[in-house]
């Protein structure tokens, strides 16, 4: 099976890349793009500014020390895609590699003497997972032979050892080579990288300990703390090994630590992180709109963590985050050319950006780049869509469970679907029965569909939120159809999330929209809005929505305050309101999530 994901137990069983064909629509769009654009733009600026050059080492090093990883991230997406230009860059990592396995072109010659920023456990961790997919997609290789030697150095210097690696990610890398090798002294790796953290593992550094993780061991958090996608790869592991040993106190902490992050310390879209200077969480309902850092990296860490403990135990709230991040974060990140990319994805821009046509060496979160000094996140995206197919369904014993929706085909033991929708636009999602069995066919119902119906068999049944199953003996040519109410929503925030009361957000469907102001139009800074029903509008394939406004005067008092809460005068207006996820691509804007209410 070729999927990112494939543990041995738990309530789901994954369906690889093989079982799940897109067509276009939303994500099928996007995983076109990403095999005919992104893939491709990213290798090409990773041999502009040397990054695969240092394999070659006929120049001085360039990039930071944990550039070898972005390379083994597109590797990854390139084995996934089965990309005509995987084999040649394959063999340029593997002439770098040296005799023993060790494989770092920053640190050979002074191996392993800064665990705490070095990453070459980190490095090591996307080569595996690189290795990993060229294993599962296409089968034994350089890549393979390349990663087996790594692994093998790995376990070699570091099992018997009390050390670990300031970024996590060598552990989940770690248990899905066992998985699809059999290999136990890599699950027994990954163990101890996971139990090692927190006693402490690791030296002092500016930042407390919690930067990474090595505060408290895995089982003694409570949440989810420090660097954001540290602690999502982290805990990713910890579901692995939790998994593949058994170990059900494991996986429960980690549960309990994901129940009380998204309950206090996750964004409206789904993004985690809430502090810049070090790319981290904030404490409970620290979540700025302004300062919201929300990585695309932790984006894709979370949908991967959120993946997982679907697998693990069916819960459809893992699916439901999964989802929020996946069209407000994932889909975020990525210019609608595939040529430009945001790093942080802020909720209120309140300067537009100025462009950039090189390398960006801030990640502010303002315009997409084509690149930067720090490129983790193009090389994220890249092999997130190349396998993303495998995220979208799931196996129940012999029944079908879809957890996203999206144009395309499903086949799982003898049952063939082809689904039919233009969802997130429209709620009606139809799957066409291809090939018939008796079984049963589970869709998701996301929280917000509330009066939600599932219609098969000329009958029309209420679907609750969580997952709606049909069951019947499926001849081809019957229809299951699920209709969610997609229409706009008012959010309004927790009182305790300080920076935005007396805000209030647009959503509809699994989407959140922004207002953004480009050109001529009215400046944010002076426009409240009134919580009436928006106003949809079809626009280029989308829909834009308008909600009535109030536009203040422009103020010029020389001092903010006042004694009194007296109104400033303004007259009415509309304000247009886009899917956050297409913000930005008219060139630099302002945008707000968070609405002011008048």
């Amino acid at each position: 099976m070729v999927s990112p994901v494939m543990p041995s137990a738990g309530v789901l069983s994954p369906l690889g890349l093989e079982a799940v064909r897109l067509t276009p629509g939303f994500w099928g769009d996007r995983v076109a793009l990403n095999r005919e654009v992104i893939i491709s733009h990213c290798q090409e600026w990773m041999e502009r500014v040397g990054w695969i050059g240092n394999f070659r080492g006929a120049t001085p090093r360039r990039g930071r020390e944990f550039s070898d990883s972005e390379i083994y991230k597109l590797l990854e997406a390139m084995a996934w895609s089965d990309h005509p230009a995987l084999d040649e860059l394959a063999e340029t990592v593997a002439r770098a590699q040296e005799e023993d396995g060790y494989l770092n072109t920053r640190w050979s010659g002074r191996r392993y003497t800064d665990f705490e920023w070095g990453h070459e456990l980190y490095c090591y961790g996307h080569l595996i997972q690189a290795g990993v997919a060229r294993l599962r997609a296409h089968g034994e290789d350089t890549l393979t032979e390349v990663v087996r030697r790594a692994a093998d150095h790995v376990c070699a210097r570091f099992m018997d050892t009390e050390e670990t690696c300031g970024h996590p990610v060598v552990e989940t890398a770690l248990v899905e080579l066992y998985r699809v090798t059999g290999t136990e002294r890599y699950l027994e790796m990954a163990r101890r990288f996971v139990e090692r953290r927190g006693r402490p593992a690791l030296g002092e550094i500016q930042f407390h300990p919690a930067y990474f993780q090595d505060d408290l061991p895995v089982r003694r958090a409570r949440v989810f703390r420090g660097h954001a996608v540290r602690a999502l790869y982290l805990a990713c592991g910890a579901v692995d090994v939790a998994v593949e040993t058994g170990d059900t106190e494991l996986l429960q902490a980690v549960r309990a630590q994901w129940g009380r992050t998204v309950a206090r310390r996750v964004h409206l879209t789904g993004g985690m992180g809430s502090h810049h200077s070090d790319e981290a969480f904030g404490e409970d309902f620290e979540l700025p709109a302004d300062r919201a850092y929300s990585e695309t990296c932790a984006g894709i860490a979370s949908i991967m963590l959120s993946h997982r403990l679907l697998l693990a135990t069916g819960d459809a709230r893992y699916a439901d985050l999964a989802e929020r991040t996946m069209y407000n974060v994932l889909a975020t990140a990525v210019a609608l050319d595939g040529r430009s990319f945001f790093y942080a994805n802020p909720l209120q821009v309140r300067v537009p950006a100025e462009p950039r046509e090189g390398v960006n060496h801030g990640a502010e979160g303002g315009l997409r780049s084509p690149w930067f000094d720090v490129s983790c996140c193009p090389n994220n995206i890249a092999r997130t869509l190349a396998s993303l197919p495998a995220y979208l369904a799931a196996a129940d014993g012999d029944a079908l469970r879809i957890h996203h929706y999206t144009p395309g085909e499903i086949r799982h033991d003898g049952l063939a679907l082809r689904i039919e929708t233009d969802y997130p636009w429209s709620g009606t999602v139809t799957a066409h029965v291809v090939e018939g069995r008796a079984g049963r066919i589970s869709l998701r119902v996301p929280p917000w569909a509330e009066g939600a119906t599932l219609t098969y068999g000329g009958v029309s049944h209420p679907a609750e939120p969580g997952y709606t199953t049909a069951e019947a003996d499926w001849r081809p040519g019957d229809r299951v159809r699920l209709d969610l109410p997609v229409r706009p929503r008012w959010t309004f925030p927790d009182r305790r999330v300080d920076a935005v009361r007396g805000c209030a957000a647009v959503e509809r469907g699994p989407l959140v929209y922004c207002a953004e102001s480009a050109g001529d139009e009215p400046p944010l800074a002076r426009v409240t809005a009134e919580p009436l029903a928006p106003v949809e509008r079809h626009v280029d394939g989308a829909v834009e929505l308008d909600v009535p406004a109030c536009l203040t005067a422009p103020e010029d008092d020389a001092w903010p305050y006042r004694a009194d809460r007296r109104a400033t005068p303004g007259r009415q207006t509309s304000l247009r309101l886009v899917p956050y996820h297409r913000w930005g691509n008219r060139g630099p804007a302002s945008m707000r999530v968070w609405l002011p209410l008048t």
